[in-house]
């Protein structure tokens, strides 16, 4: 009779992101901060095989055209259409393949799709301000989507928020999500923005401001902008806790 081999799977967690490195919990001037950050200290728990394995969530689900905001109703959504490109790396500059990409955004007139939403902006029949994707080999993604709009907030007086698209990324499991947002060059509400303001360090602020990229802008179609993603290591974009 064959002998019972034990076989033990050695667990090995994702690497956590540096103290410091990302927007902190707490940011007075970012006003919602103040009811959402923890009281106390962050309990750390151990990474298992459940959580770094898996599920995979989304994946599957992805369709053919869901990287084109554009093309997802009769007409044409109102606004400048633009390309959202980029690459998902690691701290070694190696690609991430197949990571889900989302993107949420609001439309032209600084409007979301939202049930909750209170900025009496337009709504836009053509517009529904999200899409997804995959990366591929190169660890590269693509959107076409409409240039969103500055809108108002209550966070203080005469508040609005830089023209933004959210990001979320999605690796081989749940705790390998990260959220982010792209901010356009040149915006004048920088400086006046809590929620950009929140990150400690001017540089890792300017990674995330995308960079208008001409070779890929398309003549009498569509002007393109370059937004690369780092997930870890000094030159890391900074991610929402």
């Amino acid at each position: 009779m064959d002998s019972e081999v034990s076989t033990r799977v050695s667990v090995k967690g994702y690497i956590r992101l540096p103290k410091g490195s990302q927007p902190p919990s707490l940011y007075e001037p970012y006003r919602a901060t103040i009811k959402r950050a923890p009281l106390k200290p962050l309990i750390i728990l151990p990474h298992t095989l459940s959580e770094i394995t898996g599920p995979i969530f989304g994946h599957e689900k992805v369709r053919e055209k869901d990287n084109d905001l554009t093309s997802q109703h009769a007409g044409e959504p109102i606004g400048e259409r633009i390309i959202v490109h980029g690459r998902v790396l690691d701290s070694n500059g190696r690609p991430i393949p197949n990571a889900l990409i989302e993107i949420w955004q609001a439309n032209s007139a600084g409007r979301y799709r939202h049930i909750k939403e209170q900025h009496p902006a337009p709504l836009d029949p053509n517009f529904s301000g999200a899409g997804r994707t995959l990366t591929d080999e190169r660890g590269a993604y693509r959107f076409i989507t409409i240039k969103p709009g500055s809108y108002p907030w209550l966070n203080h007086y005469n508040a609005w928020r830089p023209e933004h698209i959210h990001f979320s990324v999605f690796g081989m499991a749940f705790l390998t999500r990260l959220v982010t947002q792209m901010y356009f060059p040149g915006d004048p509400l920088f400086t006046y923005d809590p929620i950009f303001q929140s990150i400690p360090d001017e540089k890792a602020r300017q990674r995330l401001i995308s960079k208008f990229d001409l070779e890929n802008t398309q003549p009498d179609w569509a002007r393109a902008y370059k937004f690369d993603i780092v997930l870890r290591g000094p030159e890391a974009t900074p991610f929402e806790s």
